[in-house]
């Protein structure tokens, strides 16, 4: 460690601050004017590095390398404005979970289009002519071309500042983010404002990846690591501050260079490896900044907003012929082995639905009745499954008692997790849940003397007598099913009444003798209890656990299933669980561009069933009885 190759190292955080930044500003700029959280913009920043590859390619011999480079972003710019026009604008009055989720099936489209076009292969392009090589600094050579990135962020930072602050077109902008309502009623077309400030955000989203092309070869991975980091960027920041985003890039891209810098030190006779912390350290900074400031940095407070068109429908228990119905459905799938064969993919299949069917609706019980939407959820899963896996595999308890301290196991970590997380709502809630599960993935994924590391852990199988024929499957479907029952359950019972009341509003709920914060609490907790069942049984199901349990895409899978089957309706998670697992394994065995067919299916059900499948047939039993009523009554 030396002042030459900490200074080199600081300048290396400047390159990447700047990039972060730009993409960072672009996903600040959506947000602040159409509220929507667009996961889809690291996929932007991704096709923004193919698509200069591939420009620079066949162009820069004919215009040159930086007209060829620059016509990147503004492809990408006029393809966010046609995804605006097409899909956007057609759910702006949506729940924000399910935009959300019509911006997460884009994910999947464009990484397969992707993948189609370019191929599976890292791309590398030439240096930027007039950039190349490198100047010396205290001895130690450092690129011009990062000179020219540490530039390209203060640069573009001042260039949005005098559009916004010296245009009618920015006033516009600056308006419509601070009151939408009131710009619409003196008379502004507020579609095409959103037309061009989404087609902005990913004119910049594309031109941080188009940027990147000299620097970083073209990769399928970079759609998510990007939109993680984004996220936090603009959250820590303070959703839609420009000047915050620029603050919180910088921060986290010098704390990532410090780390690489400070290498492995002995810290109190303990080895602490530094740079494998950077893996976490964006997500640790803006988890310390959430709970200290929930607005951000240079934020500023602001209600959680909800859909004017879209009010929380009121649950109400199932009648008898529902009740009927799915204890008829229980027994069949109970007698399904002995038809089938107790060791068929039917089962099988079946089994991981009742698994997939537990997160989804552990998370369904604060996202939909709680109001509590959770981007980490897969947190306590994977909590339960790592908990079952060291107990099994040490402990030598029987089964019952794995289970039910690794359900415990999860239990306890939303309970610590909880009591920062219920604190917020609203986008920084989101972003404290998903802080924190990434914080334990990265434990997990380096933890190698407890969690097996990348490589996990392995030989968790059901003792002998359970492994036999079917057995093991009619207990995954006997403890789902009673788990799923006591939620629905708890939902009609005091618990659950008063977290419906401090869904809908905190401030009568509190006025009433409600201690929200305690209620929210309980909850959570009871979502992690189900939760870490889960991820138990899905360890003895698979044979082990390994770090992608936690991983971020595992809890936007349980998002998208609460959201297909319906956030209002106690079915829902169910219902969407079965249809997301059978979808994911038909489709992936039938297609190499499974992603594609599977966002495509997504965004279908989201434009035809728009309060998911389950809500879709409550809807015509609705009509159905109304219509009935009306011909009874006498002419």
């Amino acid at each position: 460690m030396t002042l030459s190759s900490l200074l080199v190292q600081l300048l290396n955080g400047l390159a990447g601050a700047s990039t972060l930044f730009l993409v960072a500003a672009g996903l600040s700029l959506i947000f602040g004017v159409t509220r929507i959280v667009n996961f889809a913009h690291g996929s932007l920043y991704m096709l923004g590095l193919y698509v200069a590859y591939s420009s620079v390619e066949h162009l820069a011999a004919s215009i040159g390398f930086w007209p060829a480079l620059l016509l990147a972003p503004l492809a990408i710019g006029a393809l966010g404005a046609l995804v605006e026009v097409l899909l956007l604008r057609r759910i702006y009055h949506a729940p924000e979970l399910l935009q959300l989720l019509a911006t997460f099936a884009l994910v999947l489209i464009i990484k397969d289009a992707a993948l189609a076009l370019w191929g599976a292969q890292e791309l590398f392009g030439p240096r930027a002519p007039g950039l190349e090589g490198a100047i010396q600094i205290l001895g130690r050579r450092f690129p011009v071309y990062d000179l020219f990135l540490i530039a390209a962020g203060p640069l573009v930072l001042l260039l949005l500042h005098l559009l916004l602050t010296r245009t009618r077109w920015g006033t516009l902008v600056r308006a419509a983010t601070q009151d939408r309502e009131m710009l619409g009623a003196l008379g502004v077309n507020q579609a095409w404002l959103f037309t061009a400030v989404f087609a902005l955000g990913a004119l910049l989203a594309g031109l941080g990846g188009a940027l990147q092309l000299p620097r970083e070869p073209a990769s399928l991975e970079l759609d998510m690591l990007t939109i993680g980091a984004a996220f936090v960027v603009v959250v820590a920041g303070g959703m839609g501050s420009l000047p915050g985003a620029f603050v919180a890039a910088l921060v986290i891209a010098e704390a990532k260079a410090v780390f690489i810098w400070l290498g492995v030190q002995h810290i109190g006779g303990a080895e602490v490896d530094f740079p494998k912390l950077t893996l976490v350290v964006e997500f640790a900074v803006m988890a310390a900044v959430l709970v200290w400031r929930p607005w951000g940095l240079l934020g500023r407070p602001h209600e959680a907003t909800r859909a004017p068109s879209a009010p929380e429908l009121p649950l109400r228990p199932v009648g008898r012929a529902a009740s009927a119905g799915w204890a008829a459905l229980l027994l069949v799938l109970a007698l399904l082995p002995l038809l089938t064969g107790g060791g068929s993919y039917a089962t099988v299949l079946l089994a991981d639905i009742a698994l997939a069917a537990l997160l989804a609706a552990s998370l369904h019980f604060i996202a939909g009745p709680g109001g509590m939407h959770s981007f980490g959820h897969a947190a306590y899963f994977g909590a339960g499954a790592y908990a079952a896996a060291l107990l099994a595999r040490g402990s030598g308890l029987p089964l019952p008692a794995v289970l039910a301290l690794a359900a415990l196991g999860g239990a306890a970590l939303a309970l610590v997790y909880g009591a920062l997380c219920v604190r917020l709502s609203g986008v920084p809630l989101s972003m404290l849940t998903l802080a924190l599960a990434q914080i334990t993935w990265a434990v997990a994924w380096q933890w190698d003397a407890v969690t097996g590391g990348s490589n996990g852990l392995t030989g968790v199988w059901p003792p002998e007598w359970l492994a036999e024929g079917a057995r093991f499957y009619w207990l995954v479907l006997a403890l789902a099913a009673a788990a799923l029952y006591a939620l629905r359950r708890v939902l009609f019972a005091p618990l659950g009444w008063a977290l419906r009341a401090a869904r809908d509003s905190a401030l009568r709920a509190e006025a009433v003798g409600l201690h929200v914060r305690g209620v929210r609490w309980a909850a959570f907790t009871l979502a992690g209890l189900v939760a870490g069942l889960g991820g138990a049984l899905f360890a003895y199901s698979k044979g082990g656990v390994a770090p992608d349990v936690l991983s971020v895409n595992r809890s936007v899978d349980a998002l998208v299933m609460v959201l297909l089957g319906g956030v209002q309706q106690l079915a829902g998670p169910i219902v969407g669980a079965a249809a997301f697992t059978w979808l994911h394994d038909s489709v992936a065995r039938a297609s190499e561009y499974w992603r594609a067919w599977m966002g495509g299916a997504m965004l279908l059900l989201i434009l035809l069933f728009p309060k998911g499948i389950s809500g879709f047939t409550q809807y015509w039993q609705a009509r159905a009885a109304i219509k009935k009523r009306v011909n009874e009554v006498p002419a």
